[in-house]
């Protein structure tokens, strides 16, 4: 073996970092790091310990915590926050997590929280009014790149955290934008990132202020990489394999250059849950101008929800353009030409 890589989801990444280590193979980030990055709550406790802008939060660990987390937080309160998020301390994606807009509400959300943690912890938090971006990032020696700031499309109220889309560039305040990179590279430095590539979600307030929600350090999950290669050139895929085995990084290899005017990733997800019979339209889709890409997650026969969390999305396109109109209008395109049909969707279904 010449070098281990977690690239998609947390857990792994601490447990990369360990056999690296064990079996003096090189990586990009020391044990200890990777398991701070890993922890919800000890990336919160180092992120209020070295000043880095985050949403205010609380630990809760049993019933009545709801309550007296809603109002430590000022919840419905002028001022305050209208809701709390409501997560396990040590679970990953959309697993436990909760939205509470009254106490009521709050001690419902950590029951739920606390329950589904392995540790019987959850973090109950701010929830910030603003915009949702993603910093995708590299750094080398200590110095944190930005690679692209996206824009994360999001439906709240249909799939609470979960992204539908990822689009470049923003269109927030190129100040605001500027900020939230500035922001991603500070929690970077503080939880001891200095190599490998990060994955920071912000929430920009509406007054351009930028507050982390959580940083990864590994590749996003939602073929981020392919994001910032058909947008900027930057390989970060290829740059994480590289870290892990060691090998020299030009930092020049990190900087971004003019590729595409726009580009999205707009995920698929079913009309209606049920058995997959087949996916249908994904060459067709893939044929058109700007597609780069059209991946489906499913195979016929397998069980499938509507969209309410990150595992009901079921497939993805990958556009570019000219302009982030016509990335956006390319990828609406294409997935209106994909539909993933199940047995109640045809009649002689069986």
């Amino acid at each position: 073996m010449d070098g281990i890589v977690a690239p998609g989801t947390d857990w792994p990444v601490a447990i990369a970092a360990r056999v690296a280590e064990r079996l003096g193979l090189p990586h990009p980030l020391a044990p200890s790091v990777a398991a701070l990055t890993v922890s919800k709550l000890r990336q919160r406790a180092r992120l209020a310990e070295r000043g880095v802008p985050q949403p205010h939060y609380t630990v809760c660990r049993v019933a009545g915590d709801g309550a007296r987390a809603w109002q430590e937080l000022g919840g419905g309160t002028p001022g305050g926050p209208l809701a709390l998020v409501v997560k396990p301390a040590d679970r990953q994606g959309q697993a436990g997590i909760g939205v509470a807009r009254s106490a009521g509400e709050a001690e419902v959300a950590v029951a739920a929280a606390v329950a589904a943690s392995r540790g019987g912890i959850c973090l109950a938090e701010a929830l910030i009014d603003g915009s949702e971006v993603t910093v995708n990032a590299f750094s080398v020696a200590g110095c944190f790149q930005p690679i692209i700031v996206s824009d994360r499309d999001t439906d709240p109220e249909r799939a609470f955290g979960v992204a539908l889309a990822h689009v470049w560039p923003s269109l927030l305040p190129a100040a605001w934008v500027e900020e939230a990179a500035r922001v991603a590279g500070a929690a970077a430095e503080a939880l001891g990132i200095t190599d490998g590539p990060t994955y920071t979600q912000l929430v920009i307030d509406r007054e351009g202020r930028a507050q982390v929600v959580e940083v990864a350090a590994r590749l996003g999950g939602g073929h981020d990489a392919e994001l910032c290669l058909a947008a900027v050139g930057v390989d970060l895929a290829a740059l994480t394999v590289a870290a892990a085995l060691g090998e020299a990084i030009d930092p020049a290899q990190v900087l971004p250059r003019g590729v595409a005017g726009g580009a999205t990733t707009r995920f698929l997800a079913a009309e209606r849950a049920g058995v997959l019979r087949v996916v249908e339209g994904v060459a067709a889709a893939e044929a058109l101008p700007g597609v780069e890409r059209v991946r489906s997650y499913r195979s016929p026969g397998a069980e499938i929800g509507v969209l309410r969390r990150g595992n009901d999305r079921h497939g993805a396109v990958l556009a570019v353009g000219a302009s982030r109109a016509e990335a956006v209008e390319r990828a609406a395109r294409a997935a209106a030409a994909v539909r993933f049909l199940t047995s109640d969707d045809r009649p002689d279904a069986t």
